[in-house]
């Protein structure tokens, strides 16, 4: 099976970061569901949820290495 090549170009990039920060703010409104959730068994299923999300988030980091992790930072807010 063929890998799918990454497209690294600027434009990418600029639409990697507004996908990154919709990413930052799922993780955000599901921290929030945490804790304001009582049932154990939803609580689990964000947090597994979170996790799923993260790994999206490094994926994309790593399609961009000289971005260091602070510029990543200033563009959730």
């Amino acid at each position: 099976m063929d890998e799918k090549e990454e497209d690294k170009s600027e434009k990418s990039k600029q639409n990697h970061i507004i996908y990154y920060k919709s990413l930052s703010k799922i993780i955000s409104n599901m921290e929030k569901e945490i804790d304001d959730e009582g049932e154990p068994a939803v609580k689990e299923h964000l947090r597994s949820r979170i996790d799923a999300v993260e790994k999206d988030r490094k994926r994309i980091r790593d399609l961009f290495p000289d971005m260091k992790m602070e510029e990543w930072d200033d563009n959730t807010n």
